[in-house]
């Protein structure tokens, strides 16, 4: 059975798509599959868990993941001469009070938990150590006789390390942290940490995405001030509503400010990344939202069952910002709400201070002032077709 899995999951996709596949991920979002799964339970196979499941769960998919690239590696890339990465999902985690530093050194456990959970393993081996501390402190204290979180072996360890050529990152959003002494037995208490969303923070279609364009560079910044060099590609990037409005110009304003931030990493910070894939082509279903909240660039009426696609105004702009390669220099993008209209372009300044990987809650929203130049970065959306 064992080998029955491996040739359906990786090798038959692999003789099929190699010509024109050469860009493979594992996994997308394990940390989705594991905390909805087998945690809160909201999405299959719909268990609870009190930070237990979640780590056996989220184990095996890190396990997994090196299984698979360790077979490319070894079945297939001298020939096919492709790469293979895993996609991570991750928020940027802004301390509450920035010159707290119990709130600060809450914000790096917050990342570590979400983001170092499966990035520093396939990077380095094994679990961040904060999160390896935190979880056998809390499971001593709750009369455990081992860690919740379990142990990779030596072998393992030394399988699982550098399998990766490059990182997808899913990002949206930021969340504000706080330090607490949590009691409860759980994925969330492990983290000594509260989250909240500051109300100041544009809103979606979607309570937990909050616009915080400067979140996705000081990520970026992050992962290089914390890993290294290494190419990134923004796999998922988008914004929601609940109106389906064409004239979606909080949309534009959200791809503007989020690509001119990914830029500014690129450029400014030397951040290594490759490539942006909006989030998304059109509306589709948002899995316990259904058809409520649209990301699409493209509306989709879903009453009818032939399912006709209509061009949003964020469709046109994003056209013309890849048919350019580069912002059109129209002026400071001004913030909006789904379903509003933007004032008239006023005369564009540009700001030019280089990002550090930390952040405060009055600065995560950002400049709102694009550094503009002809080009931007290469961005994928929907292509089939190799890249460099």
């Amino acid at each position: 059975m064992k080998r029955v899995i491996e040739d359906y999951l990786l090798g038959i996709p692999i003789h099929i798509f190699s010509s024109t596949v050469k860009y493979w991920i594992t996994l997308n979002e394990p940390f989705v599959v594991s905390n909805h799964g087998y945690e809160i339970g909201v999405m299959a196979p719909g268990l609870k868990g009190k930070g237990d499941r979640i780590y056996a769960s989220g184990h095996n998919l890190i396990k997994a993941h090196a299984k698979a690239y360790r077979i490319y590696e070894k079945d297939f890339k001298s020939t096919q001469k492709g790469m293979v990465g895993i996609t991570l999902n991750t928020d940027w985690q802004v301390p509450k009070n920035p010159n707290d530093s119990k709130d600060k050194a809450a914000s790096d456990r917050a990342i570590n938990f979400m983001f170092g959970w499966f990035l520093n393993p396939v990077i380095r081996g094994d679990y961040p150590d904060v999160m390896k501390e935190q979880v056998d402190r809390k499971s001593k204290e709750q009369r455990f006789t081992t860690s919740r979180l379990p142990s990779f072996t030596p072998n393992e360890k030394l399988n699982i390390k550098g399998t990766f050529d490059f990182l997808g990152m899913n990002f949206y959003t930021s969340n504000l942290v706080r330090s607490i002494n949590a009691t409860e037995q759980s994925y969330i208490g492990d983290q000594d940490a509260e989250f909240t969303k500051d109300p100041s923070w544009l809103g979606s279609g979607s309570d937990w995405l909050k616009v915080t364009p400067v979140g996705i560079r000081r990520m970026l910044n992050w992962v290089k001030f914390t890993y290294g060099d290494f190419p990134i590609y923004i796999t998922e990037n988008g914004v929601s509503d609940r109106n389906g409005s064409l004239q979606d110009n909080h949309r534009i304003f959200y791809y503007k400010q989020y690509i001119n931030n990914v830029f500014k990493a690129m450029q400014l910070d030397g951040v290594n990344v490759k490539g942006y894939t909006a989030w998304s082509l059109m509306d589709n279903f948002e899995w316990a939202r259904g058809y409520s909240e649209r990301f699409g660039l493209h509306y989709v009426n879903f009453s009818d069952p032939s399912r006709p696609r209509t061009p949003k105004a964020s469709a046109r702009y994003f056209t013309k910002l890849i048919t350019d390669n580069g912002f059109v220099k129209e002026g400071p993008a001004v913030p909006s709400t789904p379903g509003t209209s933007a004032p008239n372009p006023t005369t564009p300044a540009v700001q030019v201070n280089v990002c550090k990987p930390t952040s405060s809650a009055s600065s995560i929203v950002g400049s709102l002032l694009p550094l503009y130049t002809s080009v931007v970065l290469f961005i994928l959306l929907g292509s089939t077709e190799t890249f460099s």
